[in-house]
């Protein structure tokens, strides 16, 4: 059978990226179109509540504190290559945030931060950026598996036993991995890879762990903040168990930074309206965390890309 052209295969990808995302933004257009809840005095008492200064004073400081704690990350990990200053890494995080947003799953963040050094070193900077966001994967699957679980417990989003399906997934495909890190496939092996990794010095991983737990735990209370600026008042407990599963299961959908709101959104929009948190809030919400985490960064980060110069 005669193989599809490579245009063919990015045409089809592109279409079913689509097809996510149409499907996201038809999901929250269905639920809001049917439940006629927006309630614009609502939202009004909640920005004008007596806490709202303190919220949203909050909310702006976790927001900062998020993009801080990533380029004190990537100038650690950078560093092992070639130290680089705090505005250095700063440079460079908001540039690759802003390349990044119209590939899928940010996969041009990595091309960014590697053209801000020597070509020899691209694969290394693919390496260090491969360690700093896979720490904050696993942190967010761990987390988000638990909080899942949690939430699933109290509200049968997913049935018992398809959750069961996923867990048991995780853990072949886990085994799997282990099971074949000897194999070598072109010089590549993931043992290779595992002891590169520990060729890392000890305090660079422990100080990436440690901002990535940090970073995670602003972006959950970040969220938790603004449902409670619009008079949300779920338990702590249950929310951030909701929260986390939310960002489980919508960071494991194929999607664009640019519409991430709308994937994660639609998912938000389903757990949320199980406990009953009006829907407008939910998308309102989603928007305000991709305003603040995305295009805010982007709207810095373009100064970056405009000014930036090929090191040679």
């Amino acid at each position: 059978m005669k193989a599809l052209p490579h245009k063919t295969k990015h045409l089809f990808v592109f279409i079913a990226k689509l097809l996510v995302v149409g499907g996201a933004f038809y999901f929250i257009f269905i639920r809001l179109a049917d439940s006629g809840q927006f309630d614009l005095i609502h939202l009004n008492e909640g920005l004008n509540s007596p806490n709202a200064v303190l919220y949203i004073s909050l909310i702006l400081l976790l927001t900062a504190l998020n993009r801080f704690l990533e380029i004190l990350k990537w100038k650690a990990l950078a560093g092992t290559l070639r130290p680089i200053s705090l505005g250095q890494s700063a440079a460079q995080v908001l540039a690759a945030v802003t390349a990044a947003i119209f590939t899928p799953n940010g996969l041009g963040e990595y091309a960014a931060k590697a053209l801000y050094y020597k070509k020899q070193d691209t694969k290394q900077v693919i390496f260090l950026n491969l360690i700093c966001n896979g720490v904050q994967m696993i942190i967010a699957a761990l987390a988000g598996m638990a909080g899942l679980i949690a939430f699933n417990a109290l509200y049968t989003v997913i049935p018992t036993r398809l959750l069961l399906i996923m867990i048991a997934a995780v853990a072949v495909v886990s085994v799997l991995l282990f099971a074949s890190r000897n194999i070598t496939i072109k010089g590549f092996s993931l043992k290779k890879l595992s002891e590169k990794i520990n060729d890392l010095p000890e305090s660079v991983h422990r100080n990436n762990m440690l901002l990535a737990l940090l970073r995670y735990g602003c972006i959950i209370h970040q969220h938790y903040l603004l449902f409670m600026l619009f008079g949300v008042t779920i338990p702590y407990p249950v929310m951030i168990a909701a929260i986390s599963g939310i960002y489980f299961l919508g960071s494991a959908l194929p999607n664009f930074t640019f519409i991430d709101f709308a994937v994660r959104g639609s998912v938000a929009v389903y757990f949320f309206g199980i406990i009953g948190v009006n829907e407008w809030i939910v998308v309102l919400v989603a928007t305000l965390q991709w305003l603040l985490n995305i295009v805010l960064p982007v709207v810095a980060g373009s100064y970056f890309v405009l000014t930036f110069k090929r090191r040679v």
